[in-house]
């Protein structure tokens, strides 16, 4: 069964979408999505066993792939992987740009090392690959971005450095957003929320702890899927989209609008959407 993706066949016939952080979760599902409406989609990362594992998954189901090894907060590898992109398929229509990380710690305990080093991950690695695709192919030929950031409202306890640095992200693709329009460069970002993907398995017991109390706090009650953070990301990249320039689409079941005053109810009246074909259920929720 290939992807079942909510959108047109073909939708990106003849388009290159540059997607980093490729390798795993929701930038793997989000390549499977593109490559199934028919975009040709370059994968990023620093690891090239998980970038040949999705690479051999696309090619299985009939897509166009290409891998590409780039650790996003080396200025030098990022000009030559996107050097290397347009060199082996002639442009880039889209970036999604995905590649990040964190860790669980309180702020009184984060070293100015360890701040720097999340920020360097989440906004400065993010920075220089819009730049250099703006720079390389965007400003002349036009094309999209979108910038994946975190449900970030109100503060985030216990993630204060990524939580400053998705904040970073998301008034610097605002700015862009301004900047770049005169080139037809479109630039948007989208916040997931608690979405099930394999980045669940990597954090400490104890952040994993907090993951397993997170549906009761949200209102749709419920972790999201990757497809479902994917239809986001492919929206915006699609021309249904083309107006849209400089927002934010949250993906999160509506976790902002909780609020102390009001008692969320125990529900099962939300169903996840489901299109990715080849999704693995984090082992933190059961999976094998």
């Amino acid at each position: 069964m290939p992807y079942q993706s909510i959108y047109a066949a073909g939708l990106f016939k003849d388009q290159v979408v540059l997607v980093t952080g490729g390798g795993s979760g929701i930038g793997r599902c989000t390549a499977h999505e593109l490559a199934a409406l028919g975009a040709t989609v370059a994968i990023a990362g620093r690891k090239a066993e998980k970038l040949d594992a999705v690479r051999a998954e696309i090619e299985e189901d009939g897509g166009k792939v290409s891998t590409h090894i780039v650790d996003i907060r080396e200025e030098a590898q990022v000009t030559a992987a996107i050097d290397a992109v347009l060199a082996q398929h002639g442009r880039i229509d889209g970036l999604v740009n995905n590649a990040g990380g964190q860790y669980r710690t309180a702020m009184e305990t984060i070293s100015t090392k360890g701040f720097e080093a999340v920020v360097r991950n989440n906004l400065t690695g993010g920075f220089i690959m819009m730049r250099e695709t703006y720079l390389r192919w965007m400003k002349a030929h036009g094309g999209a971005i979108v910038n994946i950031i975190a449900d970030i409202w109100h503060g985030w306890p216990d993630y204060a450095h990524s939580g400053a640095a998705r904040g970073g992200m998301f008034t610097l693709s605002e700015t862009a957003a301004c900047e770049w329009a005169e080139s037809g460069v479109r630039v948007n970002t989208v916040a997931p929320g608690g979405i099930a993907s394999s980045g669940f398995d990597t954090y400490t017991p104890e952040a994993q702890a907090k993951i397993l109390e997170y549906p009761p706090t949200v209102p749709l009650h419920r972790y999201g899927t990757e497809s479902e953070l994917s239809a986001a990301v492919v929206f915006l990249l699609s021309p249904g989209a083309s107006y849209i320039t400089g927002t934010c689409v949250r993906v999160d079941g509506g976790t902002p609008n909780a609020r102390g005053t009001w008692k969320l109810k125990a529900h099962d009246r939300s169903k996840p959407f489901q299109g990715f074909h080849r999704a693995v259920t984090p082992k933190l929720l059961g999976g094998q």
